[in-house]
């Protein structure tokens, strides 16, 4: 592994051995599609001041043992917020599978990917759309896009937090997430009962994806899809505690099952 992605593959993961943080948050998630248990996902974050660190982990039972083979993974990312831009200066991934493991390494500076390494690589396509180096300049990495940052923090439920467009680059595909404000809901699960921000999402393919695939049509006209945000208190920080996505075999939904901040 070259010297520059190892030592942020390091410093993502040591970051939560560093200094006390202003909060400390704890997610955990169940993942049901069309109602049916899938898996269970976390979400462990630590803010303190005007940085942040993530780290997630997820388990994927398969619906029912039928039609998805069981998984794990894990991911990490660090970064900084900028008003209520929020940048990311790191991003690393491990997927397992059976036997199979596939890690991602991907270096930023100033919300550049400079450096990408996925081992062992995918399969070339020669249908997929190139990506470019424009395409790697300011991104957001998968799970430092799950964040939202208020630039008011009396005023976490504004629109604002919604309206906003996710460049992400996950090191093998660049798309956008459009953002738009829906509404509030009021969500109560252990740990936290409160107003939540409800934003509609769409998926817009940019690079790296294969046009003419079926999934990749059906995911870009797919008007199903919405992430609720809930604020992380004594922060500027709003989390998702549920995210919906139709998919051809139902409503696949993450919601979380309970909310912990220190």
């Amino acid at each position: 592994m070259p010297g520059k992605l190892r030592a942020v593959a390091v410093l993502l993961w040591a970051s939560f051995a560093g200094q006390a943080a202003a909060a400390t948050l704890k997610v955990d998630y169940r993942i049901t599609l069309a109602g049916l248990t899938l898996g269970s996902a976390d979400i462990a974050g630590s803010f303190e001041g005007e940085r942040y660190d993530l780290r997630m982990n997820a388990h994927l039972t398969g619906l029912a043992g039928l039609f998805t083979a069981s998984g794990r993974g894990g991911a990490a990312a660090s970064g900084t917020f900028a008003g209520n831009r929020v940048v990311t200066s790191g991003f690393s991934a491990t997927a397992r599978s059976g036997g199979a493991e596939r890690t991602a390494q991907i270096a930023i500076a100033a919300g550049n990917a400079s450096e990408v390494r996925i081992e062992p690589p995918f399969e070339f396509r020669p249908d997929r759309v190139p990506i470019e180096e424009t395409h790697k300049q300011s991104i957001l990495d998968p799970l430092s896009g799950l964040l939202a940052v208020s630039a008011n923090r009396a005023r976490m439920d504004d629109p604002a937090n919604c309206n906003r467009t996710l460049p992400i680059f996950d090191g093998t595909q660049r798309f956008n997430v459009l953002l738009s404000y829906a509404g509030t809901q009021v969500f109560r699960k252990p740990g936290f009962s409160g107003t939540v921000l409800v934003c509609n999402a769409r998926y817009v393919p940019i690079a790296g994806h294969r046009p003419q695939r079926w999934a990749v049509k059906y995911m870009q006209d797919n008007r199903e899809m919405a992430v609720w945000l809930a604020p992380v208190e004594g922060t500027r920080v709003l989390v998702p505690v549920r995210i919906n996505v139709q998919t051809y075999l139902g409503m696949s939904v993450i919601e979380a099952e309970k909310w912990a901040v220190e």
